[in-house]
Protein backbone atom coordinates (compact mmCIF):
# COMPACT_ATOMS: atom_id res chain seq x y z
CA UNK A 1 0.00 0.00 0.00
CA UNK A 2 3.36 2.07 -0.29
CA UNK A 3 2.22 5.70 -1.88
CA UNK A 4 -1.73 4.90 -1.73
CA UNK A 5 -3.96 7.87 -1.79
CA UNK A 6 -7.72 7.02 -1.29
CA UNK A 7 -8.55 10.01 -4.26
CA UNK A 8 -6.85 7.74 -6.62
CA UNK A 9 -9.69 8.00 -9.66
CA UNK A 10 -8.68 5.40 -11.82
CA UNK A 11 -8.51 2.00 -9.45
CA UNK A 12 -11.82 3.86 -7.44
CA UNK A 13 -13.44 3.86 -11.17
CA UNK A 14 -12.26 0.08 -12.09
CA UNK A 15 -13.17 -1.27 -8.86
CA UNK A 16 -16.70 0.31 -9.56
CA UNK A 17 -17.53 -0.63 -13.25
CA UNK A 18 -16.22 -4.22 -12.27
CA UNK A 19 -18.51 -4.59 -9.32
CA UNK A 20 -22.06 -3.50 -11.00
CA UNK A 21 -21.52 -5.62 -13.66
CA UNK A 22 -22.80 -8.33 -11.07
CA UNK A 23 -26.29 -8.98 -11.40
CA UNK A 24 -26.37 -9.15 -7.11
CA UNK A 25 -30.18 -8.96 -7.04
CA UNK A 26 -31.72 -11.06 -4.20
CA UNK A 27 -30.69 -14.31 -4.29
CA UNK A 28 -27.95 -14.32 -6.54
CA UNK A 29 -25.51 -12.59 -4.24
CA UNK A 30 -22.61 -15.39 -3.74
CA UNK A 31 -20.83 -14.45 -7.27
CA UNK A 32 -20.30 -11.01 -6.47
CA UNK A 33 -19.54 -12.11 -2.49
CA UNK A 34 -16.68 -13.97 -4.28
CA UNK A 35 -15.71 -11.71 -5.96
CA UNK A 36 -15.21 -8.98 -3.30
CA UNK A 37 -13.56 -11.85 -1.00
CA UNK A 38 -11.25 -11.79 -3.39
CA UNK A 39 -10.57 -8.48 -4.07
CA UNK A 40 -10.19 -7.86 0.05
CA UNK A 41 -7.50 -11.13 0.11
CA UNK A 42 -5.48 -9.26 -3.08
CA UNK A 43 -5.60 -6.54 -0.71
CA UNK A 44 -4.40 -7.64 2.32
CA UNK A 45 -7.24 -7.82 4.19
CA UNK A 46 -8.07 -10.77 6.24
CA UNK A 47 -11.35 -11.90 5.51
CA UNK A 48 -14.35 -13.38 7.78
CA UNK A 49 -17.93 -15.23 6.04
CA UNK A 50 -21.01 -16.45 7.34
CA UNK A 51 -24.53 -17.59 5.85
CA UNK A 52 -27.10 -16.69 7.73
CA UNK A 53 -29.33 -18.99 10.01
CA UNK A 54 -33.17 -18.75 9.18
CA UNK A 55 -34.20 -20.36 12.79
CA UNK A 56 -32.06 -17.23 14.67
CA UNK A 57 -33.69 -14.36 11.97
CA UNK A 58 -37.40 -16.00 12.89
CA UNK A 59 -36.73 -15.19 16.34
CA UNK A 60 -35.92 -11.52 15.10
CA UNK A 61 -39.59 -8.74 14.61
CA UNK A 62 -38.28 -7.94 11.32
CA UNK A 63 -38.77 -11.11 9.48
CA UNK A 64 -41.19 -13.96 9.24
CA UNK A 65 -41.99 -16.18 12.50
CA UNK A 66 -41.17 -19.45 9.90
CA UNK A 67 -38.01 -19.56 8.92
CA UNK A 68 -38.92 -21.42 5.88
CA UNK A 69 -40.38 -17.77 4.42
CA UNK A 70 -36.97 -16.60 4.78
CA UNK A 71 -34.31 -17.59 1.91
CA UNK A 72 -30.69 -17.87 3.12
CA UNK A 73 -29.38 -20.20 1.43
CA UNK A 74 -26.45 -19.79 -1.01
CA UNK A 75 -26.08 -16.00 0.26
CA UNK A 76 -23.17 -15.44 2.14
CA UNK A 77 -21.57 -12.10 3.29
CA UNK A 78 -18.46 -11.07 3.62
CA UNK A 79 -15.90 -9.30 5.79
CA UNK A 80 -12.08 -7.62 5.59
CA UNK A 81 -10.34 -6.98 8.77
CA UNK A 82 -7.66 -4.68 9.12
CA UNK A 83 -5.57 -4.91 12.27
CA UNK A 84 -3.34 -1.46 13.52
CA UNK A 85 -0.94 -1.73 16.66
CA UNK A 86 -2.39 -3.32 19.59
CA UNK A 87 -5.89 -4.09 18.16
CA UNK A 88 -7.31 -5.46 21.58
CA UNK A 89 -6.25 -1.89 23.32
CA UNK A 90 -8.13 0.65 20.42
CA UNK A 91 -11.42 0.53 18.99
CA UNK A 92 -13.04 -1.27 16.36
CA UNK A 93 -14.91 0.32 13.56
CA UNK A 94 -17.01 -1.21 10.94
CA UNK A 95 -17.87 0.25 7.38
CA UNK A 96 -20.67 -1.05 6.04
CA UNK A 97 -22.49 -1.55 2.95
CA UNK A 98 -24.99 -4.23 1.11
CA UNK A 99 -24.01 -6.29 -2.11
CA UNK A 100 -27.44 -6.51 -3.12
CA UNK A 101 -29.67 -4.78 -5.85
CA UNK A 102 -32.92 -4.73 -6.75
CA UNK A 103 -34.17 -5.96 -10.11
CA UNK A 104 -34.14 -3.72 -13.69
CA UNK A 105 -36.00 -3.96 -16.37
CA UNK A 106 -34.05 -3.22 -19.21
CA UNK A 107 -36.87 -1.70 -21.52
CA UNK A 108 -37.25 1.57 -18.80
CA UNK A 109 -32.96 2.10 -18.90
CA UNK A 110 -31.55 4.13 -21.93
CA UNK A 111 -28.18 1.63 -21.30
CA UNK A 112 -27.70 -2.10 -20.03
CA UNK A 113 -28.75 -2.18 -16.56
CA UNK A 114 -25.61 -4.37 -15.56
CA UNK A 115 -23.48 -2.93 -17.72
CA UNK A 116 -20.99 0.16 -16.45
CA UNK A 117 -21.89 3.27 -18.37
CA UNK A 118 -20.02 6.19 -18.01
CA UNK A 119 -20.50 9.81 -19.18
CA UNK A 120 -18.92 12.56 -18.08
CA UNK A 121 -17.64 10.88 -15.00
CA UNK A 122 -21.16 9.76 -14.12
CA UNK A 123 -21.56 5.86 -13.46
CA UNK A 124 -24.87 4.53 -14.75
CA UNK A 125 -25.85 0.84 -13.61
CA UNK A 126 -28.32 -1.06 -11.32
CA UNK A 127 -26.59 -0.26 -7.78
CA UNK A 128 -24.08 2.45 -8.49
CA UNK A 129 -25.99 4.59 -5.95
CA UNK A 130 -27.64 1.49 -3.77
CA UNK A 131 -25.35 1.15 -2.57
CA UNK A 132 -21.96 -0.46 -4.52
CA UNK A 133 -20.65 2.88 -5.01
CA UNK A 134 -21.07 3.45 -0.95
CA UNK A 135 -19.39 0.04 -0.70
CA UNK A 136 -16.21 0.80 -2.99
CA UNK A 137 -15.62 3.97 -0.92
CA UNK A 138 -15.73 2.20 1.89
CA UNK A 139 -13.04 -0.27 0.87
CA UNK A 140 -10.66 2.42 -0.36
CA UNK A 141 -11.47 4.44 3.15
CA UNK A 142 -10.24 1.91 4.84
CA UNK A 143 -7.06 1.05 2.80
CA UNK A 144 -6.12 4.60 3.22
CA UNK A 145 -7.48 5.04 6.95
CA UNK A 146 -5.03 2.12 8.28
CA UNK A 147 -2.13 3.34 6.23
CA UNK A 148 -2.47 6.94 8.12
CA UNK A 149 -3.16 4.99 11.81
CA UNK A 150 -0.20 2.36 11.62
CA UNK A 151 1.93 5.76 10.63
CA UNK A 152 1.05 7.65 13.25
CA UNK A 153 1.21 4.20 15.77
CA UNK A 154 -2.75 3.47 16.72
CA UNK A 155 -4.62 0.64 17.86
CA UNK A 156 -7.77 -0.66 16.50
CA UNK A 157 -9.30 -2.45 13.71
CA UNK A 158 -11.10 -1.57 10.44
CA UNK A 159 -13.72 -3.75 9.17
CA UNK A 160 -15.28 -3.59 5.98
CA UNK A 161 -18.64 -5.30 5.49
CA UNK A 162 -20.22 -6.63 2.54
CA UNK A 163 -23.72 -8.32 3.20
CA UNK A 164 -26.39 -9.98 1.47
CA UNK A 165 -29.84 -9.71 1.36
CA UNK A 166 -30.61 -5.82 2.72
CA UNK A 167 -33.32 -5.30 0.39
CA UNK A 168 -35.27 -8.30 2.28
CA UNK A 169 -35.22 -6.87 5.96
CA UNK A 170 -31.03 -7.19 6.42
CA UNK A 171 -30.49 -10.98 6.35
CA UNK A 172 -26.33 -10.87 6.25
CA UNK A 173 -26.16 -7.58 8.67
CA UNK A 174 -29.05 -8.90 11.40
CA UNK A 175 -27.41 -12.00 11.12
CA UNK A 176 -23.81 -10.50 12.24
CA UNK A 177 -25.97 -8.39 14.50
CA UNK A 178 -27.69 -11.33 16.27
CA UNK A 179 -24.78 -13.92 16.30
CA UNK A 180 -21.71 -11.68 15.77
CA UNK A 181 -19.03 -13.95 13.29
CA UNK A 182 -15.87 -11.70 14.80
CA UNK A 183 -13.40 -12.96 17.77
CA UNK A 184 -13.82 -9.28 18.78
CA UNK A 185 -16.18 -6.69 19.61
CA UNK A 186 -17.36 -3.88 17.21
CA UNK A 187 -17.32 -0.59 18.73
CA UNK A 188 -19.34 1.77 15.91
CA UNK A 189 -20.50 1.31 12.88
CA UNK A 190 -20.93 3.67 9.94
CA UNK A 191 -23.27 2.71 6.74
CA UNK A 192 -22.55 4.15 3.89
CA UNK A 193 -26.01 4.49 2.16
CA UNK A 194 -26.63 7.57 -0.44
CA UNK A 195 -26.94 9.57 1.91
CA UNK A 196 -25.90 12.31 -0.57
CA UNK A 197 -22.86 13.35 1.76
CA UNK A 198 -25.22 13.97 5.06
CA UNK A 199 -25.00 13.15 8.06
CA UNK A 200 -27.68 10.38 8.86
CA UNK A 201 -28.63 9.46 12.89
CA UNK A 202 -31.94 8.36 12.30
CA UNK A 203 -33.59 6.11 9.85
CA UNK A 204 -37.37 5.40 9.61
CA UNK A 205 -39.02 2.08 10.28
CA UNK A 206 -41.88 0.65 8.05
CA UNK A 207 -44.84 -1.79 8.59
CA UNK A 208 -46.12 -3.13 6.23
CA UNK A 209 -49.14 -5.54 5.82
CA UNK A 210 -52.35 -6.41 3.95
CA UNK A 211 -56.03 -4.73 4.42
CA UNK A 212 -58.90 -7.27 3.05
CA UNK A 213 -62.27 -6.23 2.87
CA UNK A 214 -65.03 -8.44 2.62
CA UNK A 215 -68.31 -7.28 0.25
CA UNK A 216 -71.53 -9.50 -1.55
CA UNK A 217 -71.25 -10.43 -4.98
CA UNK A 218 -74.08 -10.19 -7.34
CA UNK A 219 -74.95 -10.09 -11.02
CA UNK A 220 -73.92 -6.56 -12.96
CA UNK A 221 -77.51 -6.44 -14.02
CA UNK A 222 -78.90 -6.43 -10.60
CA UNK A 223 -75.78 -4.68 -8.89
CA UNK A 224 -78.23 -2.88 -6.05
CA UNK A 225 -78.62 -6.54 -4.92
CA UNK A 226 -74.58 -6.83 -3.88
CA UNK A 227 -72.20 -4.91 -2.00
CA UNK A 228 -69.14 -3.86 -3.53
CA UNK A 229 -65.71 -3.56 -1.59
CA UNK A 230 -64.67 -0.80 -3.87
CA UNK A 231 -67.11 1.50 -2.19
CA UNK A 232 -65.97 0.32 1.32
CA UNK A 233 -62.17 0.76 -0.09
CA UNK A 234 -62.70 4.56 -0.75
CA UNK A 235 -63.79 5.04 2.53
CA UNK A 236 -60.50 3.14 4.35
CA UNK A 237 -58.45 5.26 1.83
CA UNK A 238 -59.53 8.62 3.23
CA UNK A 239 -59.24 7.13 6.54
CA UNK A 240 -55.60 6.18 5.96
CA UNK A 241 -54.99 9.66 3.97
CA UNK A 242 -56.37 11.08 7.74
CA UNK A 243 -54.01 9.08 9.48
CA UNK A 244 -51.28 10.08 8.05
CA UNK A 245 -52.13 13.62 8.36
CA UNK A 246 -52.53 13.14 11.91
CA UNK A 247 -49.72 11.24 12.29
CA UNK A 248 -47.40 14.27 10.29
CA UNK A 249 -48.79 16.64 13.25
CA UNK A 250 -48.40 14.31 16.29
CA UNK A 251 -45.38 12.77 15.64
CA UNK A 252 -42.45 15.58 15.45
CA UNK A 253 -38.82 14.72 15.24
CA UNK A 254 -36.55 17.89 14.38
CA UNK A 255 -34.67 15.80 11.60
CA UNK A 256 -37.55 15.10 9.61
CA UNK A 257 -39.23 18.88 9.20
CA UNK A 258 -37.71 18.73 5.79
CA UNK A 259 -39.68 16.28 4.47
CA UNK A 260 -43.38 17.26 3.10
CA UNK A 261 -44.98 13.98 4.68
CA UNK A 262 -42.93 12.83 7.41
CA UNK A 263 -44.42 9.50 8.13
CA UNK A 264 -46.25 7.79 4.50
CA UNK A 265 -49.02 5.62 4.33
CA UNK A 266 -48.62 4.00 1.14
CA UNK A 267 -51.09 2.01 -0.64
CA UNK A 268 -49.62 -0.16 -3.46
CA UNK A 269 -51.23 -3.20 -4.30
CA UNK A 270 -54.98 -3.45 -4.84
CA UNK A 271 -56.46 -6.51 -5.56
CA UNK A 272 -60.22 -6.30 -6.11
CA UNK A 273 -62.97 -8.73 -7.86
CA UNK A 274 -63.24 -11.62 -10.49
CA UNK A 275 -65.21 -10.79 -13.25
CA UNK A 276 -66.41 -7.42 -15.11
CA UNK A 277 -70.01 -8.91 -14.98
CA UNK A 278 -70.23 -9.28 -11.10
CA UNK A 279 -70.03 -6.73 -8.32
CA UNK A 280 -66.67 -7.30 -6.20
CA UNK A 281 -66.77 -9.15 -3.48
CA UNK A 282 -63.15 -9.28 -2.08
CA UNK A 283 -61.03 -6.85 -1.67
CA UNK A 284 -57.15 -6.76 -0.37
CA UNK A 285 -54.28 -4.12 -0.29
CA UNK A 286 -51.13 -3.52 0.37
CA UNK A 287 -49.72 -0.80 2.30
CA UNK A 288 -46.83 0.56 3.63
CA UNK A 289 -47.04 2.90 7.16
CA UNK A 290 -43.70 5.14 8.05
CA UNK A 291 -42.56 4.01 11.68
CA UNK A 292 -40.82 7.01 13.24
CA UNK A 293 -37.54 6.87 15.63
CA UNK A 294 -38.82 5.83 19.20
CA UNK A 295 -41.87 4.24 18.13
CA UNK A 296 -42.45 0.53 17.69
CA UNK A 297 -43.69 -0.98 14.10
CA UNK A 298 -46.21 -2.87 16.82
CA UNK A 299 -47.23 0.00 18.18
CA UNK A 300 -48.22 1.41 14.72
CA UNK A 301 -49.93 -1.60 13.88
CA UNK A 302 -52.25 -0.76 16.78
CA UNK A 303 -52.94 2.61 16.31
CA UNK A 304 -53.86 1.59 12.18
CA UNK A 305 -56.04 -1.12 13.76
CA UNK A 306 -57.47 1.21 15.95
CA UNK A 307 -58.06 3.34 12.81
CA UNK A 308 -59.60 0.82 10.34
CA UNK A 309 -62.28 0.04 13.51
CA UNK A 310 -63.24 3.65 13.29
CA UNK A 311 -63.69 3.17 9.62
CA UNK A 312 -65.99 0.36 10.58
CA UNK A 313 -67.50 1.43 12.81
CA UNK A 314 -69.02 4.67 10.27
CA UNK A 315 -70.93 2.30 8.62
CA UNK A 316 -73.75 -0.57 8.78
CA UNK A 317 -71.82 -3.04 6.20
CA UNK A 318 -68.44 -2.66 7.67
CA UNK A 319 -69.70 -3.13 11.59
CA UNK A 320 -71.07 -6.43 10.22
CA UNK A 321 -67.82 -7.19 7.65
CA UNK A 322 -65.03 -5.27 9.57
CA UNK A 323 -61.65 -4.87 7.56
CA UNK A 324 -58.91 -7.31 8.99
CA UNK A 325 -55.15 -6.18 9.12
CA UNK A 326 -52.58 -8.91 8.41
CA UNK A 327 -48.75 -8.31 8.88
CA UNK A 328 -46.88 -9.25 5.42
CA UNK A 329 -42.95 -10.38 5.09
CA UNK A 330 -40.34 -8.18 6.27
CA UNK A 331 -40.70 -5.22 9.17
CA UNK A 332 -38.00 -2.54 9.45
CA UNK A 333 -37.85 -0.74 13.09
CA UNK A 334 -36.79 2.41 13.19
CA UNK A 335 -33.36 3.08 14.64
CA UNK A 336 -31.81 6.22 16.00
CA UNK A 337 -27.81 7.18 17.09
CA UNK A 338 -27.49 10.17 19.28
CA UNK A 339 -25.13 12.84 18.04
CA UNK A 340 -22.76 12.46 21.01
CA UNK A 341 -21.65 9.17 20.02
CA UNK A 342 -17.99 9.26 19.19
CA UNK A 343 -18.37 7.78 15.46
CA UNK A 344 -20.89 10.40 14.66
CA UNK A 345 -18.50 13.04 16.62
CA UNK A 346 -15.81 11.46 13.73
CA UNK A 347 -17.95 11.69 10.94
CA UNK A 348 -18.87 15.26 11.72
CA UNK A 349 -15.15 16.89 12.30
CA UNK A 350 -14.41 15.01 9.17
CA UNK A 351 -17.01 16.07 7.05
CA UNK A 352 -16.50 19.84 8.45
CA UNK A 353 -12.80 19.83 7.56
CA UNK A 354 -14.04 18.51 3.67
CA UNK A 355 -16.42 21.64 3.58
CA UNK A 356 -19.56 19.97 4.16
CA UNK A 357 -22.88 20.63 6.02
CA UNK A 358 -22.47 17.87 9.32
CA UNK A 359 -25.96 18.89 10.80
CA UNK A 360 -27.75 15.44 11.95
CA UNK A 361 -30.66 14.29 9.23
CA UNK A 362 -33.34 11.86 9.72
CA UNK A 363 -33.92 9.36 6.64
CA UNK A 364 -37.53 7.87 5.42
CA UNK A 365 -36.16 4.84 4.62
CA UNK A 366 -34.87 1.79 6.30
CA UNK A 367 -31.44 0.84 6.52
CA UNK A 368 -29.24 -1.97 8.19
CA UNK A 369 -28.10 0.50 10.69
CA UNK A 370 -31.48 -0.88 12.79
CA UNK A 371 -29.91 -3.74 13.21
CA UNK A 372 -26.31 -3.01 15.05
CA UNK A 373 -28.14 -0.20 16.86
CA UNK A 374 -30.78 -2.97 18.40
CA UNK A 375 -27.13 -5.08 19.32
CA UNK A 376 -25.82 -1.86 21.40
CA UNK A 377 -23.48 -0.53 18.15
CA UNK A 378 -24.09 3.16 17.92
CA UNK A 379 -24.17 3.21 13.85
CA UNK A 380 -24.63 6.11 11.94
CA UNK A 381 -24.78 6.40 7.95
CA UNK A 382 -23.19 8.29 5.79
CA UNK A 383 -22.35 7.91 1.72
CA UNK A 384 -22.19 8.84 -1.71
CA UNK A 385 -25.18 9.28 -3.99
CA UNK A 386 -28.83 9.90 -3.60
CA UNK A 387 -31.36 7.61 -2.55
CA UNK A 388 -33.94 9.33 -5.09
CA UNK A 389 -31.43 7.42 -7.92
CA UNK A 390 -32.35 3.81 -5.85
CA UNK A 391 -34.41 1.63 -7.36
CA UNK A 392 -35.07 3.88 -10.49
CA UNK A 393 -33.99 3.31 -13.82
CA UNK A 394 -30.80 4.77 -15.10
CA UNK A 395 -29.46 4.77 -11.80
CA UNK A 396 -26.17 6.96 -11.81
CA UNK A 397 -23.45 8.14 -9.28
CA UNK A 398 -20.79 10.20 -9.86
CA UNK A 399 -17.39 9.53 -9.29
CA UNK A 400 -16.41 12.32 -7.94
CA UNK A 401 -18.47 12.01 -5.19
CA UNK A 402 -17.62 8.30 -4.38
CA UNK A 403 -13.86 9.57 -4.08
CA UNK A 404 -15.23 12.84 -2.22
CA UNK A 405 -17.06 9.93 0.18
CA UNK A 406 -13.93 7.72 0.89
CA UNK A 407 -12.05 11.27 1.86
CA UNK A 408 -14.15 11.85 4.59
CA UNK A 409 -14.49 8.31 5.58
CA UNK A 410 -10.93 7.72 5.75
CA UNK A 411 -11.04 10.83 8.25
CA UNK A 412 -13.82 9.86 10.22
CA UNK A 413 -12.10 6.91 10.36
CA UNK A 414 -8.75 7.61 11.90
CA UNK A 415 -10.34 10.34 14.20
CA UNK A 416 -12.18 7.36 15.40
CA UNK A 417 -9.40 5.41 16.49
CA UNK A 418 -7.22 8.48 17.67
CA UNK A 419 -10.34 8.36 20.53
CA UNK A 420 -10.58 12.48 18.49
Amino acid sequence: MDGFEVTEAGEVRSMLSSFVEYASTPGEEAAVVAWFERRLDDWGFETVTWEADASVLAGHPSFPDDPAEIDVDGRPSVAGVFEVGDPAAGRTLVLNGHVDVVPAGEGSWSSPPFEATWVDGELTARGAADMKGGLVAAVFAARAAVERARESGLDGRVVVEAVAGEEEGGIGAGMAALESPYAFERDACIVAEPTELACVTAVEGSLMGEITLEGRSAHAATRWRGESVLDHFERVREGLRAFERERDEAVTDARYERFPIKWPVNVGTVRAGEWASSVPAALSAGVRVGVAPGETVAGVEEALRERLRLVADADAWTREHPPGFERDGIQFEAAAVDADEPVVGALRGAMQAAGLDDEPRGATYGADSRHYVAAGIPTVLFGPGSIDQAHFPDETISLSEVRAAADVLADATVAFLANE
